[in-house]
């Protein structure tokens, strides 16, 4: 046995051990509340289960997310042939040997505590989910013999057997995401079991299959996993795993980049930050929708829930989001930013950053804007009331939506910046094959699809859909023809790009995006909310449409124009301030600190409900936590997490020492096909 697979078998014994003797309190440490409940000695156990289980999530999120871009990766070294690319999916999965074992280790210490401290409400979830234990224990099983022999068949499974390896990737990762699954439906159940209505007069219950208020689980197990926040948080989770494994790795690269003097290994971890960093950001992008998607059905499961959410008693900890949320958009751009100093040629474009960075923070600003102030009576009488005159309107969903929208924009800006940073003299495209105009024709196709079916639903929209009177149904129109004027411009866009004007064509459509999804429909939001507030949700779809229809169109159009363009010179990996490597960790500590945020607001929307309207929580520790015992028990989460992490990248680092590591070469790491011009007299191309 090698001395790394020693230090894991110590791990997961030490872990496993930590865990049989913290179990084993309850059994002789009864609580003075209910039966129903107990304690391990002195101990809050809704506190014990909060860090435990938010632990737990931190881990799973990082065992989800980094298989999924380290099957890619491998995927991507066997199909060109370039060892740089399997060597990087194998760093990447080297982490994940003593990361699955404490997260099952944390796993298994969740599981037994509930069982012990809340036994009433976990035997109630096992008469509803007891059909899913067996399933998910067999899947687990499946994941763990798939990631162990995933990474320990590296070096086997080679040349005609690769197959073979990427096969079991794929294993790892279904099984991976259907473990995922179905603990998902455990929590939303929580907070969202499928309830009946029930006749006033006679009690009787109206809808069939689904339980009314505190009545026992009548409907199927289908019925309990598919509740109404079922889908939403699997899409918000699924996203919010590859972007925390991203960021992972990026952080793993950044500590190895700062530790290491070796040229050669400098560069190769420079590389593989910046791999990491980008798939963490391009996985970032959409997460501020996939949140806006579950705050959504939220609210429209129960308004209730929903303006606790986001106007009593939780709304300030989405101050503490925003300026998370901000902090990871601007922490992303400064390190793009960074890496145009290992690009000969991009200070042509440092003039555009500032502007950028004055669109970040004025929108930063606004983001984090708060409705109204803590304010004191003589401090009300001071500005004329508890609502700043002008912060009452930047606080408002309205100037969140455009404002989110405009970061997301400046950010793909800045990669593409850094994307053409070092290209010189580019190739017509009508120079180019059929193929070009395929990848910008199937750009514009999706983007045109998916603006087109919004903007028929919008015009197919009825007021009495959203209850509203029939004269609201002027409002709904405006959003309609903004898309399919974005439609438009796209279509102009693809005609320049013909004509070899694609730089004409992106700034084109960017600039319609900019004008439509922020300064237009942005502060349309505002006459919406007056008048017919329940459209407001509609018009944050179609903003969000507009602006990744941008990320796809103008993306194809990118990949055309770079085509066959001649290089400056080649980018000098490992060329890197120590500052561009701290930020890197910046975004790792931001990323689990806005996770573990997010944990107990989604947790503590159900307050004293152990399942929201059906079983109530009657223990002590059935109250709200203030925002300062909050704050420090997820910075607590945060430390305690960030420890583990570091132990995991150094028993990661113990596989080989500095002098005995493969160093791979990073020789045309991104390259551009090569592609021979037509003579031209003169060439259009800006």
């Amino acid at each position: 046995m090698t001395k790394r697979r020693r230090v894991r078998a110590y791990l997961a014994i030490a872990l496993v051990l930590v865990a049989s003797f913290a179990l084993a309190g309850p059994a002789g440490a009864q609580g003075s509340g209910p039966p129903d409940y107990r304690q391990y000695g002195e101990l809050d156990s809704r506190i014990v289960i909060w860090v435990v289980s938010q632990l737990h999530l931190l881990f799973a999120a990082f065992v989800l997310g980094v298989p999924i871009f380290a099957l890619i990766t491998e995927y991507v070294g066997y199909r060109t042939q370039r060892e740089q690319y399997d060597k990087l999916a194998h760093d990447f999965t080297k982490l994940l040997g003593a990361a699955f074992s404490t997260t099952a280790a944390l796993g298994g210490l969740l599981a037994l505590s509930l069982f012990a401290l809340y036994p009433t409400f976990m035997s109630h979830m096992t008469d509803v989910f007891g059909d899913t234990y067996l399933w998910y224990g067999l899947l687990f099983f499946v994941e763990a013999f798939a990631m162990y022999f995933y990474l320990y068949s590296w070096k086997r499974l080679v040349g005609d057997k690769k197959k073979w390896h990427l096969l079991a990737g794929v294993l790892l990762n279904v099984s991976g995401v259907a473990v995922m699954l179905i603990a998902n439906s455990w929590v939303t159940f929580m907070m969202s079991p499928p309830l009946a209505e029930v006749e006033a007069e006679t009690g009787r219950v109206l809808t069939s299959g689904i339980v009314p208020l505190t009545a026992e689980w009548t409907g199927t197990v289908w019925e309990a996993i598919n509740n109404p926040l079922w889908t939403p948080l699997n899409i918000h989770r699924f996203i919010g795993n590859i972007t925390f494994g991203g960021f992972i790795v990026a952080g793993y690269a950044a500590v190895r980049f700062l530790n290491t003097k070796h040229e050669g290994l400098r560069s190769y971890y420079d590389w593989m930050g910046y791999i990491g960093s980008f798939i963490g950001v391009a996985a970032m992008i959409p997460m501020p929708f996939a949140g806006y998607f579950m705050g959504r059905e939220i609210y429209s499961y129960s308004p209730v829930m929903g303006n606790n959410m986001m106007g009593g008693t939780f709304s300030w900890t989405f101050i503490i989001q925003a300026m998370l949320v901000g902090a990871l958009f601007i922490g992303a751009n400064f390190y793009l930013w960074s890496g145009m100093s290992r690009i000969p040629g991009a200070q042509r474009y440092s003039k555009y950053i500032k502007w950028l960075d004055v669109i970040l923070i004025v929108c930063f600003a606004v983001w984090l804007t708060p409705h109204n102030l803590p304010l004191s009576p003589s401090e009300q009488a001071i500005i004329g009331g508890q609502f700043h005159p002008t912060l009452k309107f930047l606080g408002l969903m309205a100037a969140k939506n455009a404002v989110i929208n405009f970061i997301i924009i400046a950010t793909f800006g800045s990669f593409l910046i850094y994307r053409r940073a070092n290209k010189g003299e580019r190739l017509p495209v009508s120079q180019q094959g059929t193929g070009s105009k395929v990848i910008v024709g199937v750009g514009f196709g999706i983007a045109a699809l998916a603006l087109g079916w919004y903007a028929a639903v919008l015009f197919g929209l009825e007021p009495g859909d959203l209850d509203l009177s029939p004269d609201k149904g002027v409002f709904f129109t405006l959003p309609a023809y903004l898309l399919v004027g974005q439609i438009l411009a796209g279509l102009v866009a693809v005609v320049l790009t013909f004509r070899d004007r694609g730089v004409q064509g992106q700034v084109l459509y960017l600039g319609a995006v900019v004008v439509n999804s922020v300064l237009i429909l942005g502060p349309y939001g505002f006459v919406v909310m007056t008048q017919a507030n329940p459209f407001l949700r509609n018009i944050a779809v179609a903003q969000w449409l507009i602006t990744m229809s941008a990320l796809v169109f103008v993306t194809a159009i990118d990949i055309v124009l770079l085509r066959g363009a001649s290089e400056i010179g080649s980018i000098k990996w490992g060329k890197m301030t120590g500052r561009s490597q701290y930020a890197l960790l910046l975004l790792l500590v931001g990323a689990v600190m806005l996770m573990s945020l997010m944990g107990y607001i989604r947790s503590g929307l159900r307050e004293d409900w152990h399942i929201f309207g059906v079983l109530r929580d009657v223990s002590e520790g059935a109250f709200t936590p203030t925002m300062a015992e909050m704050s420090r028990v997820v910075a607590s989460i945060v430390v305690v997490f960030m420890l583990l992490i570091a132990f995991v990248f150094w028993l990661a680092g113990l596989a080989e020492s500095e002098g005995e590591e493969q160093v791979p070469s990073l020789t045309a790491v991104r390259p551009e096909p090569s592609i021979q011009p037509e003579p031209r007299a003169a060439s259009g191309q800006d």
